[in-house]
């Protein structure tokens, strides 16, 4: 399948060619764009502007479970800039199935209304798939994104000359990434990102810039910023003199770069960060940005505390892609909340301590109802072991002796986690429906539970008609020419070519 590479190249050719486009992606070129978008996608790695990735889906082409080849989007909308929403509210999605499923060349394929049996609601599985994952639903094709206009792309990098570390980057520079990681860059990023009106910076000049993660803190901003006189600001607000020249300002191309020349992928969008393995347990704790802007940047660094194994604060392992992404939602996704009004995720904080749960937790995420986890950490990067607290104690840490289906019974789940008790939920019922019997059970995916795969193998059809070729039982007056066979098959083939691209991504 495709990936950001592929992706970006195609948006530059094109720009080359007259067009003067931006797409919303993300930072490493071997990323696929498909489970990056599903899982919410972040902002892309550069500002906030245009929302999350799952906000850029126009159209998506997928294999059901059912074995029905289905295209579907939004074609129904409502105003919703008086509730300050950017974009209008989806209150319509329409799908057509394919009808000729045994034809194997593209252009003849024909589309119509699905039959009577179909049973799929195309406004949930539109739902579902935009933040609830990709390879869990079926096969996804092929998806349309939404491209806006092109924007030139500013780094600011801090500035490691020797006056600049004498004068304004104090820190100790053995430090890693040091002068990005000194604590007066961090603050500052922080503040221009979370709290503008401090240095007298707009919503929407802070919208314009992010940070794609961790060991590059520095603010990378699209369109209209304004990152210099905010970095004046900040240095008069510490009693700095001078300093100006301490923040860099490097113009770029309004996409990702091609590796150089020479170089073991040249010319190809380059990964940022490099592959690795994740560790068992990684997650990312999305910082409410409200909450950081009622304490202070100081002060929730403070209680975030330090990285104990680099010595560096949490705030510096941080995707600020986040923030302000609620203004973007069309109101038919199942992003978390807290993924659109995070100002930051972090990657570090140590939710294995009781610490975690029992003093800081609290103070950012609303645990009053114990009937209703809220969503607190976000799914880019999440890797298998992690979960939330107990669920008889949620003060007290999923303890890491207990075994996996000790932490399955006793511990509030990966995806509840991630989604919230209330998103879970509804999550889980429409997997019920489009996959009763967990044919794509992948690592970690939304699951209909074991009292629906029961309930979905007490309501087997009753055969009309014996298939001939596969035993299989079809109406014909409901599916025309698309028997049960062809949709058998047709999702075998689609399942052999997706399988390597609609997993769930880490």
């Amino acid at each position: 399948g495709e990936n950001w590479d592929k992706t970006y190249r195609a948006v530059k050719d094109a720009n080359e060619a007259g067009g003067l486009y931006h797409v919303v992606g993300g930072s490493s070129g071997s990323v696929s764009p498909m489970g990056w978008t599903f899982q919410a996608g972040l902002s892309g790695s550069w500002g906030t502007r245009y929302g999350l990735g799952a906000d850029q889906v126009v159209q998506i082409e997928m294999v059901l479970p059912n074995g029905f080849h289905v295209k579907f989007g939004p074609t129904e909308w409502k105003d919703a800039s008086a509730e300050g929403f950017t974009v209008p509210r989806t209150i319509g999605v329409t799908g057509l199935c394919r009808t000729n499923p045994e034809e194997r060349d593209e252009e003849k394929w024909v589309w119509g209304d699905c039959p009577n049996d179909f049973g799929i609601d195309f406004m949930d599985l539109w739902y579902a798939i935009r933040g609830g994952g990709g390879g869990t639903w079926g096969v996804v094709l092929s998806m349309h994104l939404q491209l806006h206009d092109y924007l030139p792309r500013v780094d600011y990098p801090a500035n490691s000359s020797e006056e600049c570390l004498a004068t304004v980057f104090t820190a100790d520079s053995s430090l890693p990434f040091h002068p990005t990681s000194d604590p007066l860059n961090v603050e500052f990023v922080a503040t221009y990102i979370m709290t503008p009106s401090v240095l007298n910076v707009t919503v929407e000049q802070s919208r314009a810039c992010g940070s794609p993660g961790t060991g590059y803190n520095q603010p990378q901003c699209y369109g209209e910023e304004a990152i210099s006189q905010a970095w004046i600001t900040f240095l008069q607000m510490k009693n700095i003199t001078g300093g100006a020249e301490c923040l860099e300002r490097s113009e770029r191309g309004g996409l990702p770069s091609s590796s150089a020349l020479g170089s073991r992928f040249e010319g190809q969008i380059a990964d940022l960060p490099s592959p690795g393995i994740a560790a068992a347990a990684i997650n990312g704790v999305l910082v409410p940005k409200a909450w950081v802007e009622k304490v202070g940047v100081q002060s929730a660094n403070d209680l975030l505390g330090m990285n104990t194994n680099v010595g560096l604060p949490n705030f510096y392992f941080n995707y600020y892609a986040f923030g302000s992404a609620a203004v973007t939602s069309d109101q038919a996704n199942s992003v978390s909340q807290a993924h659109r009004d995070a100002g930051i995720m972090i990657l570090g904080i140590d939710t294995g301590s009781e610490t975690f749960w029992r003093d800081i937790a609290p103070e950012m995420f609303d645990l009053k109802d114990k009937t209703k986890f809220p969503p607190i950490f976000g799914s880019n990067h999440a890797a298998t072991g992690m979960t939330g607290p107990r669920k008889d104690d949620w003060t007290k840490p999923c303890p890491g002796n207990w075994t996996f289906e000790e932490r399955l019974a006793g511990c509030v789940s990966f995806q509840e986690a991630i989604y919230g008790t209330e998103t879970l939920k509804r999550l889980e019922a429409i997997k019920k429906v489009v996959d009763p019997k967990n044919m794509f059970a992948c690592n970690n995916c939304i699951r209909a539970t074991e009292e629906n795969e029961e309930e979905a193998a007490d309501q087997e059809e009753v055969p009309t008609q014996e298939d001939k070729d596969d035993g299989v039982a079809v109406k014909e007056e409901d599916v025309g020419s698309t028997s049960s066979y062809h949709r058998k098959s047709f999702l075998a083939i689609a399942m052999m070519i997706g399988a390597a691209v609609n997993c769930f991504v880490y």
